[in-house]
């Protein structure tokens, strides 16, 4: 009996010291989509943060874009239809067509194998009707996309790295494109880059990019987080596997939180249990490549697939930044940053 109970305080400890115990809840849930929520993304509005849009995937045969203000109130006018199951979606900013930067968002639309691309804010297709990727791969379900992430370099060139449903362990899983004009204002992918090892046990679907610090990373359900350079000419090697341990079932959304350009919090969904771990950004003085778990935080969100966090003082509400996280009852609910950090995380300075 004594040693139960000895068991029970450590436990409670050690939820406690990583902020377990307490349940957080969202300040807004979005209007529910028509089938299945899935993946967020957030466009903000450089002139008027305030303005800022959502944008969210009904992963369905017949599914959709979905777009939100920031108290989760569907813009129906934005919302694209008919899209064949569209997994993730990533938003990336001055893509030059025809001379003018354009803001973007590419979704994955698995059983077409196509990257489809709108313009920002106004949600106008310029793909031509699609882009297809992992052409000629033959494998079952080498060619159903699923991750998404958009990587802009130094020097302004605009690359999206795409996942798929399964592919072949041998370290190619991901294929990277670089996006440019066509030359008639719609945007063209080319191959320039195959990547990433896969462990075979589930499957690959968020992919978050670090523009800053120059990293992408991807979940590995049931093994980890991977880290990679997004840069294509600084090789193919892996440069992490982390959030190994403690997890109850799958990895899921990843999302950068941003203190500064260098410093900053990871977090990695640990689907099964409704929980986030939250990891060092920018790893350990000794060891970049070292990210340290900080804090788990417990959320309503249930389920949660795609979540995103963006470090910007919106507006009143949301001061310190937001966390929006996929809940199945198809919704995204969204959450002030400080109620995420608690006493544990830092935040950015809010007006």
């Amino acid at each position: 009996m004594k040693l139960l109970s000895f068991t029970i305080i450590i436990l409670f400890s050690f939820e406690h010291s990583f902020g377990q115990s307490e349940v957080i809840s969202p300040i807004f849930i979005t209007d529910s989509v028509n089938k299945d929520s899935d993946d967020p993304a957030v466009w903000i509005n450089k002139k008027d943060p305030s303005k800022s849009l959502i944008i969210g995937t009904d992963k369905d045969l017949d599914g959709a874009l979905y777009v939100f203000d920031l108290e989760g109130k569907v813009q129906t006018e934005k919302v694209v239809r008919g899209l064949k199951r569209p997994n993730n979606v990533d938003i990336e900013y001055g893509l030059k067509l025809k001379g003018i930067a354009t803001d973007i968002a590419v979704t994955t639309e698995r059983f077409t194998h196509k990257l489809r691309i709108f313009s920002l804010p106004d949600m106008k297709p310029i793909d031509n009707g699609g882009i297809e990727v992992f052409e000629n791969e033959t494998g079952a379900g080498f060619r159903d996309l699923m991750g998404i992430a958009l990587y802009k370099n130094k020097k302004g060139e605009l690359y999206a790295i795409v996942g798929r449903k399964t592919g072949p362990t041998t370290g190619e899983y991901l294929w990277q494109y670089r996006l440019q004009d066509d030359g008639t204002g719609n945007v063209k992918a080319t191959l320039v880059r195959k990547f990433g090892l896969y462990s075979g046990k589930k499957e690959i679907e968020s992919i978050a990019v670090d523009d800053e610090l120059g990293y992408v990373y991807y979940s590995d359900e049931g093994i980890g987080v991977r880290k990679y350079y997004a840069e294509p000419s600084k090789g193919n090697e892996q440069l992490a596997l982390f959030a190994t341990t403690g997890f109850t079932e799958d990895h899921e959304g990843i999302s950068i939180y941003k203190l500064s350009k260098t410093k900053g919090y990871i977090l990695v969904s640990d689907q099964g249990a409704d929980k986030f771990h939250v990891f060092t950004r920018e790893g350990t003085t000794q060891n970049p490549n070292e990210h340290q778990l900080l804090k788990v935080v417990k959320v309503k969100a249930h389920q949660s697939d795609g979540s995103e966090t963006v470090a910007l003082p919106f507006n009143k509400t949301f001061r310190k930044g937001l966390f929006i996280a996929m809940s199945d009852d198809r919704t995204f609910h969204l959450y002030r940053w400080e109620d995420i950090a608690g006493k544990e995380l830092k935040s950015i300075s809010g007006k």
